[in-house]
């Protein structure tokens, strides 16, 4: 008997893309002899396999194929070439709910996704008791779902596919959905089947996710397998493709490194390394400005993703265009939902500048272990000072650009207090 569960054997899909839709209906006839189409690969020649037991992470920029690839594998798709073997059953969480009938009740969805999934009225009413707590939506099961809120919606959808007992789970970007309860309820059922030796798919930008969960990890870049490999070492080459696509160069080029020799060069801007807001915020009276910045990793890489308990810079270079007494330099921490996490400043660090000339340009860096917990935050830079006592913002960035944790081990808040634990009896 195979120990293979999932074998995706030169898998290509192919898109006709058409300017407008009397082009296809032409071609479809066969009234014309000219290519109306332009061919777009979302997956070229992509190969690797799951042994059973075993848990795959599939990481990978947006457009890189990662969605399209699980969609074949569950069948949604057909590819163009290649072809998948599967050997177990599939429970696959990639649209929750796709499958539902807007006019059937949550109970008569559930017979009807456990219906397509191959199992019996009996098998699936063995499982309903189990679902509905999971799901825990109480009455509202007995109405139809088109009556239901969107969290309803989401956790009786997630509540079917992840309780139906398959013997192989795919899932994409699937895991944080609902509030934060039902979230952990998510995580805890993971690791369910994790421990109890099911075959797992799992595709998702969470990189801490994918380090901590998985065996093995499929790096997919532009719809061709890129790299393969332990969690660790593939979320490396993914920072460093990240870079690559931000600055518009090959990977194999020599990574840029944040050298203090290249500090005071005018043509070395950081920022362009990273991934930076399109919609940053940016004002102030520009007296002074912020004319570059960078977050720099443990191995002195400009990068958005900082790995958890490493050290880490944040960078700040600026150009005085007056003479300014005392300016401050700060930056801010934030989470997505706008709180401030953490940041600090110049003054609260008691360093003085004294005044500062027209001209001059300074770069002040802070350095500090990261002790946030594994998720993404949004980091703003601030050059304020007092001019005759009276509060100047010179210039602020708000959220500038991203900084994403990678853990592997998160615990309760904001921070980690990285608590030594001793069994004393």
């Amino acid at each position: 008997m195979s120990d293979i569960a999932i074998s995706v054997n030169d898998i290509v899909k192919l898109y006709k893309l058409y300017d407008k839709p009397s082009d296809r209906f032409k071609e479809a006839l066969g009234l014309t002899k000219q290519k109306k189409y332009r061919e777009h690969y979302a997956l070229k020649h992509v190969s690797f396999q799951v042994n059973k037991g075993e848990c795959v992470g599939i990481i990978g920029t947006n457009g890189a194929g990662k969605s399209t690839i699980l969609k074949i594998i569950t069948g949604v798709l057909n590819p163009t070439e290649g072809n998948i073997q599967v050997n177990g059953k599939i429970s696959a969480l990639l649209e929750l709910g796709a499958g539902f009938n807007q006019e059937y009740t949550g109970i008569e969805n559930i017979y009807l996704n456990g219906t397509m999934m191959g199992y019996s009225n009996e098998e699936i009413e063995k499982r309903i008791p189990t679902i509905l707590d999971f799901a825990d939506i109480g009455d509202f099961v007995h109405q139809p779902v088109k009556t239901y809120s969107s969290g309803m919606f989401i956790r009786l959808a997630f509540a079917v596919a992840i309780n139906i007992d398959p013997e192989i789970l795919i899932v994409d970007e699937a895991l944080s959905v609902g509030d934060v309860f039902f979230q952990a309820k998510c995580y805890h059922k993971f690791e369910e089947f994790k421990n109890a030796g099911k075959t797992i798919l799992f595709v998702s930008h969470d990189l801490g996710s994918i380090q901590k969960y998985c065996d093995r990890a499929v790096l997919l870049n532009k719809g061709e397998k890129f790299a393969e490999g332990t969690p660790k070492d593939i979320i490396d080459v993914y920072k460093q493709l990240l870079v690559s696509h931000a600055e518009n160069r090959d990977i194999n080029d020599e990574q840029p490194k944040a050298e203090e020799e290249s500090i005071a060069e005018d043509s070395v801007v950081w920022k362009n390394t990273l991934m930076l807001n399109p919609n940053v915020l940016d004002y102030g009276e520009k007296d002074a400005e912020i004319i570059d910045f960078a977050i720099i990793d443990a191995e002195n890489r400009i990068t958005n993703n900082i790995q958890k308990n490493t050290m880490f810079k944040i960078r700040m270079k600026a150009k005085f265009h007056k003479d300014i007494n005392e300016p401050i330099f700060a930056f801010t921490i934030k989470d997505l939902q706008g709180t401030d996490v953490t940041g600090t400043n110049t003054m609260y660090e008691k360093i003085n500048f004294g005044t500062v000339g027209a001209g001059e340009i300074k770069v002040v860096e802070f350095e500090q272990n990261m002790n946030l917990q594994g998720k993404n935050y949004l980091l703003s830079f601030g050059l304020v000072g007092y001019r005759d006592s009276d509060f100047t913002v010179y210039h602020r960035l708000y959220d500038a650009c991203n900084i994403n944790v990678i853990s592997d081990k998160n615990t309760v808040g904001f921070y980690d207090m990285n608590s030594e634990i001793k069994v004393l009896q």
